[in-house]
C-alpha cells in the first residue's frame, strides 16, 4: 500500500485501487473532508463562504488532483483562491494575506514523480496540529459529507501573482540587503528539479542583481534526478558549478521548502549547514533563540550558543518545530532537511527566505562559500533506515533500546534519541514511510557511519531480522 494518511495530510502514487493509492476517488474524499472540518468549524452565526488558498507544484499529476479537489471545495459551498502553478511557502503566505480560511498544497514534497499529496493549511498558513488533522481522517473514514446545492456552490477566483507577491515581501524583509549582494555580482547556477522552483528560485536571484545559470528549470514535472536534494542525486549541478566558475549552487525541491547549496568546489555545503549559517546571520543581527528538529546537526547548537542564545530541540516535523519555535520565541528554527522557518516572515520552510539570508550573509564576508563551511563546527551524518514487515512492533523496538542506553543522555520525545558526549543517534518511526529511520552525528563520517552501522545490527537483532 502507498497510501500514507497522517495528520499533516494525505500521500500515495497515483493510479491503482482505491484506498490503495492516490486516485482521484481517494483525492475527492480528503478534499471532502479538509472541507467539511472547516464547515464544522465555522462560527454558526458566520454566514459568510469560506475561502480556501489552492497551489500546486509542477509533477505530471498535479493538474488532474487540482481540479478534483478545486472542484470538490466548490461542491461545498466554499470559495477557492486557485494560485495555479505555485510553491509551499508561497500558499502559506498566500493564506492570511487573502484573509481564507485555509489552504491546501498539492505537492508530494521530494517525492518522486509518481507521488503526490494533498498538504493541508489551517488559518495562519500553518500546517495544521494533530488534533485537527485527527478529526480529518475520522470525517474522511466516515464519509460524513454534506455538499452544498445548486445555488450554494462556491466559485473560483484564479490569481498568477502570488509568485510575484512572495518575491516581493522576502525583498522587503529588513536583514536581506539587496544592494550590497547586487555590488557583488554573484554568479549562481540553480537547478529547479523542473518544477515551481526554476522559475521562483531564478526570478528571486535576478531582482537581487545575481547571474543565474539555469539547470532543470522548465517546470514540465518530468524530473531530471531523484527530487530529494542529496549530494548522490547532484552530480550535474557539482559539475556545471565548477565548469561555470560560480560563486555556488542552488538546489530545490519541487515544491521549494527546501535548500541546499553547492560551494563553489562543486561540493556539498551540506543541507544541515543551510540552516546553520542562516541562523549565524540572523543571529549576528537579532539576538535570540533557535530551534531545530532532533535528526539535525549540533552545529545549531554551538552556533546559538556563540551568539548567546539557547537552543531547543523539537520532536520531527515542521508543526512541532514551529510549536516550540512559538514557545521559546526562536528568532529562526527550522530543519536540518534544508529547511529555513524565520517567524519575521512567516511560520513555515521556506527556500525564498533562505536564499535571500544567505547572500546577504556572503556579501558582507569577504570569503568563498567553501571558506564559509569550514569556518563551521564541522560534524558528519549518516542517515539509514530499516524496512519494516506488519509483525513487526516497532515501539516494543525502541522501548528495548531506551532501557539498554537508560544510563545516557537520552530523550523518548520522539523516538529515541541518545546523545554521547561526542556523538549521537537518533531511531525514530516514519511518519510517511514503513521504515525505522537511524539517524547518526560525529565529528567525522567514519565514526557517523561506524555509530550508525552498530545501531542497524542492535535494532536487527531486536527485531529478529
Amino acid at each position: 500500500m502507498t497510501l500514507i494518511k497522517s495528520i499533516s495530510g494525505i500521500r500515495g502514487t497515483i493510479g491503482g485501487k482505491v484506498g490503495d493509492n492516490l486516485t482521484p476517488v481517494d483525492a475527492v474524499k480528503f478534499a471532502s473532508a479538509y472541507g467539511t472540518f472547516l464547515k464544522k468549524g465555522r462560527n454558526s452565526n458566520d454566514n459568510s463562504r469560506l475561502k480556501v488558498v489552492i497551489g500546486r507544484d509542477a509533477r505530471i499529476s498535479g493538474p488532474m488532483i487540482h481540479n478534483l479537489v478545486q472542484n470538490t471545495l466548490v461542491g461545498l459551498g466554499i470559495d477557492v483562491i486557485d494560485l495555479g502553478l505555485s510553491t509551499t511557502p508561497t500558499v502559506e503566505i498566500a493564506v492570511p494575506l487573502e484573509k481564507a480560511d485555509g489552504g491546501i498544497i498539492l505537492t508530494a514534497s521530494h517525492n518522486p514523480k509518481q507521488w503526490n499529496a494533498l498538504k493541508l493549511l489551517n488559518n495562519k498558513g500553518e500546517f495544521l496540529n494533530g488534533n485537527d488533522g485527527a478529526k480529518i481522517l475520522e470525517i474522511a473514514e466516515a464519509e460524513a459529507f454534506d455538499f452544498s446545492d445548486v445555488d450554494s456552490l462556491g466559485v473560483v477566483i484564479e490569481n498568477s501573482s502570488y509568485m510575484d507577491i512572495h518575491i516581493d515581501e522576502v525583498l522587503e524583509m529588513a536583514l536581506v540587503d539587496v544592494e550590497t549582494v547586487k555590488a557583488k555580482k554573484f554568479k549562481v547556477v540553480v537547478d529547479g528539479v523542473n518544477s515551481s522552483g526554476g522559475i521562483i528560485i531564478p526570478n528571486l536571484l535576478e531582482q537581487m542583481g545575481v547571474e543565474v545559470v539555469k539547470l532543470y528549470c522548465e517546470p514540465n514535472g518530468h524530473f531530471p534526478h531523484n527530487p530529494e536534494p542529496l549530494k548522490e542525486h547532484l552530480g550535474d549541478i557539482c559539475k556545471l558549478v565548477i565548469e561555470e566558475k560560480a560563486d555556488f549552487g542552488i538546489v530545490v525541491d519541487p515544491d521549494v521548502d527546501r535548500l541546499a547549496f553547492i560551494s563553489n568546489d562543486g561540493e556539498m555545503f551540506g543541507e544541515e549547514y543551510t540552516l546553520v549559517a542562516v541562523a549565524d546571520y540572523v543571529l549576528s543581527k537579532i539576538k535570540g533563540n533557535t530551534v531545530s528538529n532532533m535528526s539535525s546537526s549540533r552545529a545549531l547548537r554551538d552556533i546559538t550558543e556563540k551568539h548567546g542564545g539557547k537552543y531547543y530541540a523539537s520532536a520531527v516535523g515542521e508543526v512541532n518545530v514551529v510549536s516550540l519555535m512559538k514557545e521559546t520565541n526562536a528568532v529562526i528554527g527550522g530543519e536540518g532537511n534544508g529547511g529555513i522557518i524565520y517567524p519575521q516572515s512567516h511560520y513555515g520552510r521556506d527556500s525564498l527566505v533562505g536564499v535571500a539570508l544567505f547572500l546577504t550573509h556572503l556579501a558582507h564576508l569577504d570569503m568563498t562559500v567553501a571558506q564559509l563551511r569550514a569556518s563551521y563546527p564541522q560534524y558528519y551524518m549518516s542517515k539509514n533506515k530499516i524496512e519494516l514487515t506488519p509483525q513487526i512492533d516497532v515501539d516494543l523496538i525502541l522501548k528495548s533500546m531506551t532501557e539498554k542506553y537508560k544510563n545516557e543522555d537520552i530523550s523518548t520525545i520522539d523516538g529515541v534519541k541518545i546523545d554521547f558526549p561526542t556523538e549521537w543517534v537518533h531511531l525514530r518511526k516514519s511518519n510517511t514511510e514503513p521504515i525505522i529511520r537511524i539517524y547518526t552525528e560525529a565529528s567525522t563520517q567514519k565514526d557517523a557511519d561506524i555509530l550508525a552501522e552498530r545501531f542497524v545490527n542492535e535494532l536487527k537483532e531486536i527485531a529478529g531480522i
